[in-house]
């Protein structure tokens, strides 16, 4: 039985077959959308397909029913399986380059006959491929560039999906028989933005090489490797690899800190313990030869005179502290406004009221709007007709609905000369706006830094969208000068996005100390296109502890009618 994120990943998959076969772009969008649909859901695929409630979905249709049903029921498509038949299976892999669409893809195979990514790497280095138009020596570069970062990634895994694989693992792992308990750690438990490895704890009383000895039985195990008597290798049928460590009960604390990392953090602290007299050493707390229990982590942190960190900080910003004087870090409990969503006004799944409602029942006082603008037809930006029909919607949800505040805001495309689409009468409309780079036009590090900067001197801009415009395992930030942008964005009042949607979690943490030393806001904005994206925003927060930032660094913690000030703030008259 196939998942939800499998099938929409298959529907995805079968829009990009049908463009490289130049199909009915209709039934090409179709597909896409049902694809977001479908990763949408807020519950399981099955339980949406028994109840009807998938059927009477907006844009699920019978064809694409009867392929969600397929793959619910067998994990296969027939329908699929053709279309993949029909088209070199290297065209589907070089979609997944930036910067490579599927006009361009069909273009090279057009000219070349490439149908591999090896073929089309040979193609950039000896410069034949700057022999198909519209390419040219700049391309090259770029193809060999998208092809390194490709590789680089192949084995890693976004957060959330890596948290969905780590959570399943750890309920078969504690039924293995002698398992107590079972602790992820690793990258997921510091919520790293993308996962290398998952690291899982088993607490046991029996003796530990009798529980790895049992490890190879778990079921999905296609490989398995004992690296010694309390640790092993697992290789699962799908890919996936986990590295999987058995303690007692009594060290549970010191291995569960050493198994989550970061070694920069591990290290630190092993510093730190040698100070006070203290060895951590191979998963173990130890005082000259004298064993010190660490039931859990607490009691490892408080031996060594620290306040326990929470694991997402790290391989953050923040160092060893000593107890009481930690930090006090953002928490999800202190957002009183959730910003940044699409709704079914343009490539959202969900209605304004149904976002409304979903917000107010997480604990949200308002709920920023921001639809597509009218340049981004591809996703279905509002051209400026349909925004009095859009804002009265937000009037009547405001009368009618939950009692949370809904600000009438835009996520505006900033367009390659650097200004925001829509004109001043129309943008002064809004409540407040959002500016993103959607496309980075072909322009070069200085062309995207003047482009922005220009961006930022319009008084309606508010906040700056994903600003680097990367995603992750798919494409590279775009180059450009944060520094400058900082500064700018400091002098103009405009805060800078943490994007919290796990494909993109933009601005990168590590850029915020800079950010916040040059006088900058953050925003943190869910980039959510369905109710279930009201979820993005603990990924967001996630990203901002790791940066260092507390309460009072972003925006979206105010109250309303201070958030409104600040949005308003340059706007004349």
């Amino acid at each position: 039985m196939m998942d939800k994120t499998g099938i929409a990943h298959v529907l995805d998959q079968i829009a990009s077959l049908l463009e490289l076969r130049a199909e009915n772009p209709f039934r090409v969008r179709a597909f896409r959308s049902a694809a977001r649909t479908v990763a949408a859901l807020p519950g399981d695929v099955g339980a949406s397909l028994a109840d009807g409630s998938l059927a009477a979905t907006r844009g699920i249709g019978p064809a694409i029913l009867d392929i969600v049903t397929e793959l619910s029921a067998t994990s296969r498509s027939r329908a699929y399986e053709e279309l993949r038949g029909q088209v070199p299976p290297g065209l589907l892999e070089m979609l997944s380059l930036s910067g490579l669409g599927v006009t361009k893809v069909r273009r090279i195979h057009e000219h070349l006959g490439i149908e591999s990514l090896a073929d089309l790497e040979e193609a950039a280095r000896s410069g034949r491929l700057s022999d198909v138009p519209g390419f040219g020596p700049r391309s090259c570069e770029n193809v060999l560039r998208s092809l390194a970062f490709v590789r680089r990634t192949a084995e890693a895994r976004l957060l959330h999906h890596a948290i969905r694989e780590a959570d399943e693992l750890r309920a078969a792992l504690e039924r293995v028989p002698g398992v107590r308990r079972a602790v992820v750690a690793g990258d997921v438990r510091r919520r790293a933005e993308v996962v290398h490895e998952l690291v899982l704890v088993l607490v046991s009383d029996a003796p530990a090489a009798e529980i790895v000895g049992r490890l190879a039985q778990v079921p999905g195990v296609d490989e398995f490797a004992g690296q010694d008597e309390r640790r092993a290798t697992l290789r699962f049928a799908g890919g996936s690899v986990a590295q999987v460590v058995v303690t007692p009960p009594v060290n549970l604390g010191a291995v569960l800190v050493q198994a989550t990392g970061s070694r920069r953090h591990v290290s630190q602290l092993a510093a730190h313990a040698s100070t006070l007299g203290y060895v951590l050493q191979g998963g173990a707390l130890w005082q000259g030869s004298t064993f010190v229990p660490t039931p859990d982590e607490d009691a490892l942190y408080r031996a060594l005179g620290l306040a326990t960190p929470s694991p997402d900080t790290r391989e953050g910003v923040a160092g060893l502290a000593r107890a009481g004087e930690a930090p006090r870090l953002l928490e999800p409990g202190d957002l009183r406004g959730f910003l940044h969503c699409h709704t079914n006004f343009s490539d959202g799944t969900s209605s304004i009221e149904d976002l409304a409602r979903a917000c107010h029942a997480a604990g949200y006082d308002y709920l920023g709007i921001t639809d597509h603008s009218s340049s981004a037809a591809y996703v279905g930006g509002l051209p400026v007709e349909t925004l009095e029909r859009q804002w009265a919607e937000v009037d009547r949800v405001n009368r009618e609905g939950p009692g949370i505040r809904v600000l009438k805001g835009i996520e505006v495309d900033i367009l390659p000369d650097g200004r925001l689409d829509y004109g001043p009468a129309v943008l002064r409309g809004f409540d407040f706006v959002i500016g993103s780079l959607h496309d980075d036009a072909g322009q070069t590090e200085a062309e995207l830094t003047a482009r922005v900067l220009r961006a930022m001197d319009d008084p309606h801009l508010a906040i700056m969208g994903h600003p680097t415009g990367r995603q992750l395992l798919s494409r590279e930030p775009y180059p450009m000068d944060l520094g400058r942008i900082f500064r700018r964005a400091a002098e103009r009042g405009i805060a800078m996005e943490i994007n919290a949607d796990p494909h993109r979690l933009d601005l990168d943490w590590r850029r915020l100390p800079e950010a916040r030393a040059l006088g900058v806001t953050i925003s943190i904005g869910a980039d959510a296109h369905s109710v279930a994206g009201v979820e993005n925003m603990a990924f967001g927060v996630s990203m901002a502890r790791k940066g260092g930032l507390g309460p009072e660094a972003v925006l979206n913690t105010r109250p309303v009618e201070e958030f409104l000030r600040f949005a308003r703030a340059r706007r004349p008259g």
